[in-house]
């Protein structure tokens, strides 16, 4: 299957401009996709790219990721209200490297093949460019009635805040970027979201005009989730490809609650599952929609991608732990930054050790040092019907006493109050 039939039926593909077809049916191509670089992580949101130039790889193209050094002190107003905080240079280069780090996972780097993936700075041709050398080489090319013309532009234009002459100039940075490739490396294509096309036409628009030479453009779907809200946010933020900004655990729990709409579009998207498999999971999901297969396969392939088959089965564990019978020992080995992410979003308490070295009664500890029940009275009455345990322990009465020996990693105690809500109280 070529590089373009993959995408159409995984859904993926939105526009392709006439001819980049038929050149990439051609033989080996390269082509690019530019990633800001404004945090030390990639989210979830960068999948469809990442997984846009997976696809480019596997059907014998070489890939080149290029990560905006240059782009990134500017901003891009695609898709964007305001204009963004502008990055010093050593914070841009703490973002490279991070994201250099994860792209690896995804492609092959390796020099010896032909198609082995690149990374690219385009800082590294910037940084020599004078803005006098630039205006004069490069924007006599394109005409402001040209740059005026797309949305990108024309949404800011007509909004509250305007645009500063840095964002206006956006488009003409990355048009070059694109003449750049096409001209040093031999790069036909450059590919990105639907928002990016005015951007990418631009820079075939330079290739034409400073060269007479031809360059194609190839956009994928923007993902919007069924409900209306933003694909790659949760209640407490973006979901990160980095596991010290969003667990392990966390990461997999967001593609397990993939709703039956939105998960028959994400697994083609973002899996590497063929269509056979992914068909066959669809019938099983139809058959026995509660068992959710689809989602559990999703989430099994991206966990394991992106953070490893031990990362993808700790976050099994952990599942089992806070809705199955997994013990408490199972906690005891995972670090502590491991046991907050399973626990992100559940109400915590920190108490102070000390305190609790000198032993502490479960009803003050549960509503006095923490807020668990409203009121001492209210913990009694739980504890004496059997509802509220400690570390996956019924509390044996209302005047038992904890001290540290009952922490879990010198550190937690995990409080259950009902079957199914959580608190976790942390000693410091």
């Amino acid at each position: 299957m070529s590089f373009v039939e993959e995408l159409r039926w995984r859904g993926m593909l939105h526009d392709i401009m006439p001819g980049t077809e038929d050149l990439l049916n051609k033989g080996m191509v390269s082509g690019y996709i530019g990633f800001d670089p404004t945090a030390d992580s990639l989210h979830v949101g960068h999948l469809t790219q990442i997984m846009t130039l997976i696809h480019f790889q596997q059907a014998g193209h070489k890939p080149y990721a290029l990560v905006g050094g240059a782009t990134g002190m500017v901003g891009d107003p695609s898709h964007k209200s305001q204009e963004r905080n502008l990055l010093s240079e050593d914070a841009l280069q703490r973002n490279l490297d991070g994201i250099k780090k994860q792209l690896e996972k995804f492609l092959d780097f390796g020099a010896d093949a032909a198609n082995g993936a690149r990374m690219v700075n385009n800082y590294d041709w910037f940084k020599e460019f004078s803005f006098l050398g630039f205006i004069r080489d490069v924007g006599k090319h394109i005409t402001v009635n040209y740059m005026m013309a797309k949305d990108s532009v024309k949404n800011r234009l007509t909004g509250d805040t305007g645009m500063s002459f840095t964002e206006f100039s956006y488009q003409l940075l990355q048009g070059y970027d694109f003449y750049y490739l096409w001209k040093h490396e031999n790069c036909a294509i450059q590919m990105g979201g639907s928002d990016q096309w005015g951007n990418i036409v631009t820079g075939t628009e330079l290739i034409r005009r400073m060269e007479g030479g031809e360059g194609f453009a190839l956009t994928t779907q923007l993902i919007k989730k069924a409900d209306g809200t933003k694909f790659g946010k949760t209640e407490s933020g973006a979901v990160w490809l980095d596991p010290e900004r969003t667990s392990p655990y966390q990461f997999y729990q967001f593609w397990l609650n993939a709703s039956d709409d939105d998960v028959k579009k994400f697994i083609r998207i973002f899996t590497l599952l063929d269509r056979q498999t992914i068909e066959a999971l669809e019938a099983e999901h139809d058959g026995a929609p509660h068992q959710r297969a689809l989602q559990k396969a999703l989430a099994k392939d991206i966990t394991t991608r992106v953070h490893g088959e031990a990362a993808y089965n700790k976050a099994i564990q952990s599942s089992e732990f806070l809705f199955g019978n997994t013990g408490i020992e199972f906690l005891n080995e995972l670090t502590d930054a491991e046991v907050k992410g399973i626990f992100e979003g559940v109400a915590n308490y920190t108490i102070n050790k000390a305190d609790l070295k000198e032993g502490i009664n479960v009803q003050d500890l549960l509503a006095v040092q923490t807020s668990v029940f409203p009121s001492k009275g209210e913990a009694k009455k739980m504890i004496q019907g059997g509802g509220a345990a400690i570390n996956k322990a019924k509390i044996p009465a209302p005047d038992t006493v904890y001290t540290t020996e009952n922490l879990i990693n010198d550190k937690f105690l995990v409080v259950q109050k009902g079957k199914k809500n959580y608190f976790l109280i942390i000693a410091e």
